[in-house]
């Protein structure tokens, strides 16, 4: 039996939140990893991006990334200057930076101080699905649909859900899982796929 995808879980600013959905989710889940708090440098985009590298390097079976606000940038800036495979993302209410965020949050000084201006826009190496709310107090939908065209994405439209935080009322997000379940299977669809395909070409190499 193929062993499952990895989900590691990108978190996003605030890092562990313990009623957040992607805290429910890693519960939940078997095989999966979450990129850890920072002790220091909290606001720096090249730490955060070294942190996620850092888990991706230690796993060696195929990875689907979960991440959520800032959480889906340090993945777009990660997969600027990284070339590890990874077979699939779930890119949940990413965060837009480069428009002044609430009152609470970093303010566009501190982000670009920090390295996260301008917001990559790259197609991303891997499939990926935006799931974008209406709502958003962190990014307005257009943009994100602007964004999602850009990376090569599917746009999922998740209606009014705010930034799909516990603050916009959502703690445990049962969506979470089955999106996660669908991006596992297609994985390792494709995989058992591959692995016909090259069986096929040994059988016919010999023949």
């Amino acid at each position: 039996m193929d062993e499952s995808p990895t989900v590691v879980i990108v978190p996003g600013l605030r890092d562990h939140v313990e009623d957040h959905w992607q805290t429910h989710l890693a519960r939940r889940l078997d095989n999966v990893l979450t990129v850890p708090p920072l002790e220091t440098d909290k606001l720096s985009r090249d730490a955060r991006v070294a942190a996620l590298d850092e888990v991706l390097t230690s796993v060696s079976s195929p990875v689907v990334l979960v991440a959520h606000s800032a959480g889906v940038m340090t993945v777009a800036h990660w997969a600027r200057a990284h070339h590890r495979d990874v077979a699939g993302a779930l890119l949940v209410t990413p965060a837009d930076l480069e428009l002044p965020l609430p009152e609470s949050y970093p303010s566009l000084e501190e982000l670009d101080r920090n390295g996260w201006l301008p917001i990559p826009r790259q197609r991303l190496p891997f499939p990926s699905t935006v799931a974008a709310s209406r709502n958003d107090p962190l990014a307005g939908y257009r943009r994100v649909v602007g964004l999602a065209e850009g990376w090569g994405s599917r746009l999922l439209d998740l209606g009014e859900v705010g930034h799909l935080n516990p603050a916009s009322g959502y703690g445990y997000w049962p969506r979470a899982e089955s999106l996660v379940r669908e991006l596992r299977e297609s994985v390792s669809r494709a995989a058992s796929s591959h692995a016909t395909d090259s069986d096929a070409q040994v059988e016919h190499s010999h023949a």
